[in-house]
């Protein structure tokens, strides 16, 4: 274990706090389950993940504008090298330790409300991993990455795990991202203020063109499903009528999620302000 993480262990428990102490199991969870980072940094072959090859690192989308390679972060990768507060900083702020800014599609809108345990908990996930020699490129960029996602994130604080629409919020935003994918992109990055879950954001693949659904509660979004039909929509791509969905949403790593998460999901989804597929 690295020094870092026994001390920020240490210090919770003889601090008697009454929340959740880091942990690798906690890590474990959140990478396999609601992040869902093996969905990019897991390389792919024609029956899925490829073994033994878990977070290696892979290409994750080409177009016009960036070829974006997630990189390995297992412990043989470049973050092995990195103190456990810099690998922190770049999976929360998107800042490598030479003050290099990490492009997108890596969602740090939202990965800048990770709270503190949950953060040092992936850490030391990521750190049992077994080490894999891959090396999977480097991204490049053609258009101009800002100097920072915002100013540095000294510390936050999550809601209580609860079947809440705060805790809701917490994991649909901060941790599985899904508001990242499921609203309209503008030229500053997702239109949260304004689109919310709108969805209308097209993902293209080997699978074909799939688009981001509407989540809010509108006619064109949730409202004529039950909350058992959304979750099986979530955690196993299934629509009511049986038909598949597909990629690239995690349905095998949403698969993992707790039941108090995914009712606070949904709980969060039915309260968001409805909106159409399309502005009138």
């Amino acid at each position: 274990m690295h020094s870092r993480i026994l001390a920020a262990v240490c210090f919770a428990a003889t601090a008697g706090t009454a929340i959740a102490e880091p942990s690798v199991e906690r890590g474990e969870y959140l990478v396999r389950g609601p992040m869902g980072c093996g969905n990019c940094h897991t390389p792919m072959g024609p029956e899925g993940y490829v073994p033994d090859m878990e977070l290696a690192g892979r290409l994750v989308e080409q177009n016009d504008m960036f070829t974006a390679i997630a990189p390995n972060i297992t412990p043989a990768g470049p973050v092995g090298d990195w103190s456990d507060e810099e690998l922190a900083r770049a999976i929360r702020e998107g800042i490598r330790p030479d003050g290099s800014i990490i492009g997108p599609p890596m969602p740090f809108v939202f990965y800048r409300g990770i709270g503190d345990d949950d953060l040092m908990s992936v850490v030391m996930f990521l750190r049992t991993l077994p080490g894999v020699d891959n090396d999977a490129g480097k991204s490049t960029y053609n258009i101009p990455l800002p100097p920072a996602y915002g100013p540095p994130v000294e510390s936050v604080t999550p809601p209580e795990a609860a079947v809440t629409v705060e805790y809701g919020e917490y994991v649909a935003g901060p941790l599985a991202h899904c508001m990242e994918c499921h609203t309209p992109m503008g030229p500053q990055g997702p239109m949260v203020d304004t689109d919310l879950g709108r969805g209308g954001f097209e993902f293209h693949g080997p699978w074909g063109t799939s688009v981001a659904s509407n989540l809010t509660p509108s006619e064109d979004g949730i409202a004529g499903y039950s909350d058992d039909e959304l979750k099986a929509m979530i955690t196993e791509g299934v629509r009511p009528d049986g038909s598949r969905m597909l990629p690239p949403m995690p349905y095998g790593h949403f698969a993992a999620m707790t039941d108090t998460d995914l009712d606070a999901v949904v709980a969060y989804l039915r309260q968001l302000r409805p909106l159409a597929d399309t502005v009138e």
